[in-house]
């Protein structure tokens, strides 16, 4: 198990040459030597090199949302509130959009784009379990592919907002969840109207053999299907 002691240290190195040098090797050494790490130990938590920097610095980005999320008072909110509260808590445990500029920067060559997509879908997936959601069907992945979509947009709306205390960026995402909140209202509409719901009941009856990741899988595939007995 790696030293979460030693990833801060360099993590804390690394922040001042990632404007410069981008989330690369140049920045990674730069920072193992003046944190006074060991290269073998360097190698040991980051054994893909500066992509686990990175990675990491996501990750840590995550934890500071969650502890937010669970300091904060979010009994009177309305849903889609807390899903906002918690994209802007997002947002704002990054203390320099440079960081998560050059992230992206890596993230968009094809070697790493599936380590960026992951590392997102794993924020939208820690939202959704810290605001209680306990889907266990297809929901489990629309609510999150959905989520990644608008957190997504909303984080290029911000790295170019300009705007005192990104107000632009808040408004744009209040905007993104109610396009999504409109979606799920028709997708109501549709279950509760007998013509609709019995058109598509035929069709799309195999999304009810579809079920979330379970705790303990060995297959390394999101989800599972349930064979029709």
């Amino acid at each position: 198990m790696h030293d979460p002691d030693l990833m801060t240290r360099l993590l804390d190195a690394a922040k001042l040459h990632v404007p410069f040098d981008g989330w690369s090797e140049a920045t990674l050494n730069a920072a193992a030597s003046e944190a006074d790490i060991d290269p073998g130990l360097v190698a040991a938590i980051c054994p893909r090199g500066a992509v686990d920097l990175a990675l990491a610095y996501h990750e840590a980005g995550d934890h500071a949302m969650l502890a937010r999320l669970e300091a904060a008072d979010l009994g009177d909110m309305r849903f889609r509130d807390r899903i906002a509260f918690a994209v802007r808590a997002r947002l704002e445990a990054v203390e320099d959009k440079e960081l998560v500029r050059r992230g992206m920067t890596l993230f968009s060559l094809p070697i790493y784009a599936a380590d960026g997509a992951r590392a997102v879908w794993q924020t939208c997936d820690r939202i959704w379990l810290a605001l209680g959601d306990t889907s266990d069907d297809v929901n489990w992945y629309t609510k999150r592919a959905t989520l990644s979509g608008v957190y997504g947009t909303t984080v290029l709306y911000w790295l170019g907002d300009t705007s005192e205390n990104s107000a632009r960026t808040w408004e744009f995402l209040d905007r993104r969840i109610e396009d999504v909140m409109q979606i799920e209202k028709f997708k109501a509409q549709a279950r509760d109207n007998r013509l609709m719901s019995g058109l598509m009941a035929g069709p799309f009856s195999f999304l009810n053999k579809i079920r979330a990741p379970q705790a303990g899988a060995t297959t390394g595939m999101p989800g599972r299907w349930n064979r029709p007995t």
